[in-house]
């Protein structure tokens, strides 16, 4: 039995092969439209051509009538309910009854073909070139390029898939950005552009660890490759930052595409707890102490930072 990824997998296989299936199909109809305004063209100087002309439209009007899945028009479902006497619903159920899609598609799918072959005859008929085959040839040609009968009809009988979304666009669109942070938009537009002290890195996970000190960690922008070396100094010189206070390392337990930026000397302490007891409470609440924090989301610990140091 095929797990549901795999089955996923096989639908939308089978999706692309119908998309390009019917690729092929309006490939085909732009050169047969083109074609036929050429055979019809030189119908209008020279009747030789008319008759390998008219046996080629039948053939490839037949040929298409003959592949078109008229049979998916012919019935369609129709839900009868059912009411007692006082007008209450008893029961419903689906009906099968003829419909006349199936003969209306091949009709638009022939007329094109069909048209053609008057315009030949008609050439065939009058003597001479006439104002009113060339205007015939003209109507036909574009009014077969744009409404594209052919199409239409099979698209009334197998409607067309719906087309392909972006997927990089949606993930994009789904995941919160990697510059909300301050610091991580300060590092995208000083540090991370080419040429700059750490290109084709993001920065993630900023957290505040003290009065002047912050530690996050640095990604690479590409999956799967390494963090680039990163200059200390250039750092340094970058955010006027002691290189003594800058540190750039291997994160615990992390491969080489991620590295732990330190800056600044961490206090001792600045869980929520902490500044509660040593910085709030004696001042506003002495007395009080904290027996329960509920942070939410991992990244609300920053923020609850600022607003304690605040």
């Amino acid at each position: 039995m095929l797990s549901p990824e795999r089955l996923e997998r096989l639908r939308g296989q089978l999706d692309t092969g119908r998309r390009r299936l019917d690729t092929a199909r309006s490939h085909t109809g732009r050169v047969a439209t083109a074609a036929g305004a050429a055979v019809a063209t030189a119908g209008l100087f020279t009747p030789e051509v008319t008759g390998e002309s008219l046996l080629a439209t039948v053939v490839a009007t037949g040929a298409g009538l003959v592949f078109l899945p008229t049979r998916r028009g012919r019935t369609k479902e129709v839900r009868e309910n059912t009411y007692d006497a006082e007008g209450r619903l008893t029961g419903s159920s689906l009906r099968e009854v003829p419909s006349h899609q199936a003969k209306t598609a091949s009709v638009l799918y022939a007329a094109p073909g069909v048209s053609l072959m008057v315009v030949l005859v008609a050439e065939r008929i009058v003597p001479g070139v006439h104002w009113g085959e060339a205007l015939a040839v003209a109507l036909w040609s574009a009014g077969t390029w744009w409404l594209r009968p052919g199409r239409v009809a099979r698209h009334m009988l197998v409607p067309p898939l719906p087309p392909v979304e972006k997927t990089a666009d949606v993930v994009a669109a789904e995941q919160p950005s990697a510059h909300e942070h301050p610091a991580a938009q300060w590092w995208a537009e000083r540090a991370a552009v080419e040429g700059g002290a750490a290109p084709g890195t993001l920065l993630e996970d900023v957290e505040r660890t003290g009065e002047s000190a912050m530690r996050a960690v640095i990604r690479s922008a590409t999956p799967g490759e390494p963090v680039p070396d990163i200059s200390v100094r250039r750092l340094s010189a970058l955010m006027d930052v002691p290189e003594d206070l800058i540190a750039v390392g291997a994160v615990p337990g992390r491969g080489a595409s991620v590295r732990l930026l330190t800056v600044g000397t961490a206090d001792q302490a600045l869980d929520a707890r902490t500044v509660w007891a040593t910085r709030i409470a004696p001042l506003a609440m002495p007395g009080a102490t904290i027996t329960e924090i509920n942070f939410g989301r991992m990244t609300a610990a920053v923020d609850m930072t600022k607003e304690i140091d605040a």
